[in-house]
């Protein structure tokens, strides 16, 4: 972690510790001995989430916890994460990771089929998630690893600094080195990834918590007609300052399978 704001690095394990119980702005900024405006800025800044948002984020990773491990119902696991309304529960955990809760609960099984087909397949040349030519430039970068890796990689640009919901640009990659996503549109991107190695389980990847990641803090800025700079991203294990994986990697998993293969047709 940084050394600039190191008492935030304090609430963050705080929040983490403290994550089952009611954490309001001001028991945060309380913690942090700042006023609630001058720790929001501070924390956003260092983190590229509000405080909030931030909590809500590990809840929704306790949850995806929860609806794999334990037998609770759908509307006991949103009390159990502080939510009261089981359709506001629901809604937000579609948008931000990507299928309902009793889909998500369901998807082991196919998961590991997903992951399997991915194992197998010769051909990784696909489609990226977008396509376009003219004003709208193409992103490229290098993945590196400061870890031996053996597997999958997923690459995202996402509107929010989290990899939660479905990514606006996206790739599989099958081995370090480089990726492009062409023609992206003129707007704001965050650059994220996450890496999936073959010995893994569904279980693994279905609640990424140890997976190798990589982000960048400083968003992509695309304007038309104009190239952007080589990204660079190195996978990394993850910190206690990163945002939760949200999005379900095996989703994206069989996205990029069903575009493989109509590329293949």
């Amino acid at each position: 972690m940084t050394e600039q704001y190191s008492e935030l690095d304090e609430v963050i394990a705080y929040i983490h510790r403290h994550i089952d119980e009611p954490l309001p702005l001001a028991r945060l900024a309380k913690y942090a001995a700042y006023s609630p405006f001058h720790f929001s800025r501070l924390f956003k800044e260092k983190i590229g989430l509000s405080p909030l948002y931030y909590v809500s984020s590990l809840r929704l990773q306790k949850a995806k916890k929860l609806l794999l491990h334990t037998q609770l119902s759908v509307r006991d696991i949103a009390l159990e994460i502080g939510q009261q309304s089981l359709g506001t529960f629901t809604t937000r955990f579609t948008e931000r990771v990507g299928m309902t809760p009793a889909h998500f609960r369901n998807s082991v099984v196919p998961a590991d089929t997903h992951f399997r087909s991915l194992q197998r397949l010769d051909d990784w040349s696909s489609p990226h998630f977008a396509a376009g030519s003219g004003p709208n430039p193409a992103i490229t970068g290098t993945v590196s690893a400061t870890a031996t890796f053996h597997g999958v990689i997923l690459i995202g640009l996402f509107p929010k600094p989290i990899p939660e919901g479905f990514p606006l640009y996206g790739t599989l990659v099958s081995s370090l080195g480089d990726f492009c996503f062409t023609g992206v549109k003129p707007g704001t991107y965050y650059l994220m990834a996450t890496s999936v190695a073959w010995e893994m389980n569904a279980l693994d990847f279905l609640l990424p918590n140890d997976t190798l990641r990589a982000r960048l803090k400083a968003p992509i800025i695309v304007e038309s007609y104009r190239p952007v700079p080589h990204q660079q991203l190195i996978l990394s294990p993850p910190r206690l300052d990163d945002p939760p994986i949200l999005i379900s990697l095996a989703m994206l998993m069989n996205n990029f399978l069903n575009r493989v293969r109509r590329y293949s047709n």
